[in-house]
Order: C-alpha cells, then structure tokens, then sequence
C-alpha cells in the first residue's frame, strides 16, 4: 500500500512560517537559559572512583601471593566502595619506589624497608602489626619482639666476646631482627666500631648467611658453626625447640613489627578511609584472612607513627650504618 502525503497549498505554508518567527522574536522561552550559556555537565556522584593500589614486599612466589590477595582485595573493595589492587613489586625497593611516584597509596612492610620508605619517600607510617611473639618463654600480644645469641648446652662460649674469631649463622644481611638488632648489639658492647659501617667478618672468623632462622639452627645442631640468631616472631615451634636445645648468651630488641605505610600524597579522604577499612581487618572473623596473607602471626593492627614505631630500629641503624643493598636472584 502506498501512503500519500496531501499537499497543502503554499498559502499554509507561509502562515506556519510566520507564526515561528514571531514566537522566536517573542522570547516565549525567556525563563530558560539561552543555550550558548548552558554549563557542561558536571560528574555525578555516581561517578566510578579510583582505584586504589596497595604494595606489598615479596614474602612468596607470586602464583601464591595472587591468590592470597584476592580475598583481601575483595574485602577492602566492598569497605571502600572502590576498586583496591594489591601488587607485588619483586624487590623491596621496588615497593618503596611505588610509594615514592605515587604508583600506590599505601604498602605492607616489614620495618628496615618501612624505615626507608620514611626517609626516601616520605612515607607516613600509620599503623603497625601487633603479633603473637614469644618474648623470653612467655607468649605476648606486641607490636615488637626480641632477637637472641644461642649457643649449644655444651659450649665453652658464655658471652658474645668469647666468640672472637669463631663461625656464627645469620639468616640474612636484609633481615632486622637477625642481623641489624645483633649488629648494633655488637656495637653498643664495644665489639664492633661506631665510627664506620658495620662489618662483622671484622669479629668473627666466618658468617654463614643461612637464609632462614631454620637453616641457621641446623647449622648449629650440625657443628657447622659456634653460635646463631633465633627470633621471637618466628614459628612458636620453632622458637622453642631452639632454645630448649641451645643456652642463650645474649639479647637485643626490642624490634618493631611490620608495618603500613601511606605515601606522601595520598589524599586526607582516602586515607582515612584506608585505615578504617584495614582496622576492621582487626575483627576476629578476619584474621584468618589475615594470617593466610601478611603474617601467620598477624593478630590485629594499631595505628602509630614512624617516630613511635621505629624508634629502637633507626637507633640500631644509626649506630652500626647499615645500608639496604638489596641482590636480586
């Protein structure tokens, strides 16, 4: 079926015509803005936020830290009402990096790398990881923890001056508790100098850089060398077995926790509400999610600062000048 249009005569067309003119001429729209005048739209509060990304020191392969991550992540994601990404640089430089260009917000960490993200980044450091330590032979809930001198029941050596020239384990030239802690402690008794960085190959004979306290602990038991470092963060088993079968000949702590560390421009609004929502982690429903993925012995956080939190470490790290010279595999 075909549909005609009928034709109006040219007459209509004309009067059409003319009563638009005149309503334009009129003004009959006067109370709306004109249209040169019309403002751009403005984002709505229904506007996606940003993301928020979080870094965190390689403890893991990252196969296993991804998947660890997720269910924080998502948690988080839900507190915020935004998206929050947890990235794993594979250097501990490389987190404090993040924090420093402002590729993250905030980052996990233990505390020689929280100090120097303090220092090099400017990294406020907000809130600290209270623990289950062993602190001597009793159990405690602290945001610090003491490392220890062991020997085997039956050795001759009784003080850390009787093992001049001898083979000690330490698990690591990274790590706080078994060797910045232990090195100052070595200073303050006079047996390492003050006046340059500290070396200990200048007081003992040979240091076996184990890469664990476990394997530093074998070493002992093995004869392979005269002493070694437990620490009280480790596993309780592992903490006690050592010293039930060693004699404790010194002492130093105490040695701050992990912490989380906010970079330097992270906005006041974001912050706060980072904080809230990694506090609600404290909830006992959490910890598990908690232990799965930053500490097995993670119990909650508390919110400090850098001068607070770090204070005995950054007097270790004055004392025997340390650097953070960090190998890559």
């Amino acid at each position: 079926m075909t549909l005609r249009l009928a034709r109006r005569p040219a007459s209509w067309l004309a009067t059409v015509a003319g009563i638009l003119s005149l309503l334009l001429a009129s003004g009959c729209a006067s109370d709306q803005e004109p249209a040169a005048t019309v403002s751009p739209p403005q984002p709505t509060a229904t506007a996606p936020a940003s993301k928020i990304v979080i870094a965190v020191q390689p403890t893991n392969t990252p196969e296993q830290l991804q998947t660890d991550a997720k269910a924080l992540e998502q948690f988080l994601s839900q507190r915020l009402n935004r998206p929050v990404e947890i990235v794993f640089p594979t250097t501990y430089a490389g987190v404090i990096e993040s924090l420093r260009f402002g590729h993250a917000q905030a980052a996990f960490m233990s505390a020689w790398p929280l100090a120097l993200a303090e220092k090099r980044a400017g990294a406020e450091i907000a809130l600290a990881e209270v623990r289950e330590v062993v602190i001597g032979q009793e159990k405690q809930e602290q945001p610090y923890y003491f490392s220890y001198w062991v020997v085997r029941p039956d050795s001759p050596y009784r003080t850390l001056a009787d093992l001049k020239g001898k083979k000690v384990a330490l698990p690591s030239s990274l790590s706080t508790s078994g060797y910045v802690a232990p090195m100052a402690r070595m200073v303050e008794l006079g047996l390492l100098p003050k006046d340059k960085p500290t070396d200990p190959k200048g007081f003992f004979s040979d240091v076996l850089l184990s890469g664990g306290y476990a394997q530093g602990w074998e070493a002992l038991k093995a004869g392979q060398v005269d002493a070694t470092v437990i620490a009280g963060d480790v596993s309780e088993k592992l903490y006690r077995d050592v010293l039930a079968g060693t004699r404790v000949i010194e002492q130093q702590g105490p040695i701050p926790s992990h912490g989380v560390a906010f970079a330097k421009g992270i906005d006041p609004q974001t912050k706060q509400a980072l904080t809230d929502a990694l506090m609600a982690l404290n909830e006992p429903g959490q910890r598990d999610l908690m232990r799965k993925f930053v500490s097995g012995i993670f119990v909650r956080f508390e919110p400090t600062t850098g001068q607070k939190h770090l204070a005995s470490l950054n007097a270790f790290l004055q004392s025997t000048q340390l650097d953070f010279v960090e190998r890559l595999r």
